[in-house]
């Protein structure tokens, strides 16, 4: 860790004194004139106006706790920035786990158990899935206009999980066959004319070096070689080369069986494609499957500067304050989950809405139909655990969702909830509902946790 680093894991805190000497591991400390200027400080918002991380004063230091966001941001900028690595402690899911089901708060005295998520495998599962891409990819904010953040390259979460995205989106476009367009093409064409003639081209390149035989041309062509294609193609270029120069890449063998499967489809693909066309490309309306993929390439364009070489092994490098939604992430990963059930398929209303209230999922099956709540955040306070579950039983009173499962009006069925929550030890790896545990409380409240894949285990 660098000395103008705070590193946290998610829920982790520190404390940020004023010149204090003999500080404690989760101790920093600032010089006066740093420290004065943490008065006026204020988290920024992001996603659903929320912020990265908690940050307040109290007496005589100042208090910052991660949230369940991962990433990283200046806390003054230019000498101090925060950044919360994918870490997660089975301890605070075991509080979690004792005080869903306990009238009283509960504090259970375990030791801490702390293992990183692979959220790069659980990226990989989602896009190996049939969930819509549109979905999947308000899952980053990047802040591209503010002072790059200096780190080692072996912390950096941002390009990874830029370069899975974009892998994963490209591996559903080849599945379906790379789109077709009219695209024009220039050429010094031999003893005829096609399209429209290039005056200052031709007069350039043929009259005045005497080739008379000789006629620069431009015309359409209609095929797979269009400016989309070239931008993917010079995308997956960079993308390839960032993961062949980088040893520490997760789960390397599964993004390399994504290379293998998309470079054929890039073969008869040019690279002609400029600069500046790459900073200005916009997505055909036609071509729908493409407008994230242009998205996230813009990103990892951007990300290495539009330049290759940059996308090589490197100790030092520098990023863009960012941050990435783990508790989506999460949620699509329970969707994933749901999907391995075929039986499901047509039953699963992903993030069903109804005035203003809109659920993780709706599985309408009768009387066996669940209302589910996805819960990534597990460490805040004994009584909002009890008032999130309060909240998802009021779902189940909603006119429009028991429509939706095909109740009628005089139909007094209760539809059970379920409350699906993250685990790092021997928990569930799929999703069964006859695995779930009833919730002593309240009447058909149920939990269910599942297993998320981490770096020190590749069972998953």
């Amino acid at each position: 860790m660098c000395d103008n680093e705070i590193l946290l894991k998610e829920h982790y805190s520190v404390k940020i004194y004023k010149e204090k000497q003999d500080l404690d591991k989760d101790e920093h400390s600032l010089s006066l004139g740093s420290f004065a200027l943490l008065e006026k400080y204020q988290p920024r918002k992001i996603f659903n106006n929320t912020s990265p991380f908690l940050f307040e004063k109290k007496e005589n230091c100042y208090h910052l706790q991660a949230n369940y966001y991962i990433g990283a941001d200046w806390l003054i900028e230019g000498e101090k920035f925060v950044q919360v690595e994918p870490k997660i402690n089975q301890k605070h899911i075991g509080n979690f786990e004792k005080n869903v089901d306990s009238e009283e708060k509960v504090s259970i005295n375990e030791d801490d158990n702390i293992k990183e998520i692979n959220f790069v495998k659980m990226l990989l599962d989602v896009y190996a899935s049939s969930i819509p891409t549109r979905h999947t990819t308000d899952l980053v904010n990047i802040f591209w206009n503010e002072k790059p953040i200096p780190i080692e390259q072996k912390q950096d979460t941002l390009t990874p999980f830029l370069v899975v995205q974009f892998l994963g989106i490209l591996k559903n476009i080849v599945r379906k066959g790379l789109k077709k367009s009219y695209y024009k093409v220039r050429e010094n064409l031999n003893n005829r004319v096609k399209g429209k003639i290039l005056v200052g081209t031709h007069i350039k390149q043929n009259v005045l070096k005497n080739r008379f035989t000789k006629t620069f041309c431009e015309y359409q062509v209609f095929g797979e070689d269009n400016l989309e294609n070239q931008f993917l193609k010079k995308v997956f270029q960079f993308c390839s080369h960032y993961i062949e120069n980088f040893k520490g890449f997760p789960n390397k063998t599964e993004v390399n069986q994504i290379i293998g499967y998309c470079r054929p489809a890039f073969e008869l693909i040019s690279t002609d494609i400029e600069q500046s066309e790459l900073k200005n490309i916009k997505h055909n309306p036609f071509f729908k499957e493409y407008k994230e993929a242009i998205q996230i390439g813009n990103l990892i364009l951007k990300r290495f500067s539009y330049n290759i070489s940059r996308a090589t092994q490197q100790e030092q490098i520098e990023i863009p304050p960012f941050w990435i939604d783990m508790p989506k992430l999460f949620e699509l990963y329970v969707y994933k989950k749901l999907l391995e059930n075929e039986d499901l398929h047509s039953k699963i209303h992903y993030q069903f809405g109804t005035h203003g209230n809109q659920l993780d999922f709706l599985i309408s099956d009768g009387e066996n139909s669940l209302i589910i709540d996805t819960k990534y955040k597990l460490k805040y306070d004994y009584g909002h655990i009890h008032e999130d579950i309060r909240q998802v039983s009021g779902y189940a009173r909603l006119k429009k969702v028991r429509e939706k499962i095909g109740f009628s009006e005089d139909n007094d069925t209760h539809i059970d909830c379920l409350i699906i929550y993250p685990t790092i030890k021997n928990g569930n790896i799929e999703i069964n509902f006859e695995n779930k545990k009833k919730i002593e409380l309240y009447y058909k409240v149920f939990k269910l946790d599942i297993k998320l894949p981490t770096n020190e285990s590749n069972e998953l």
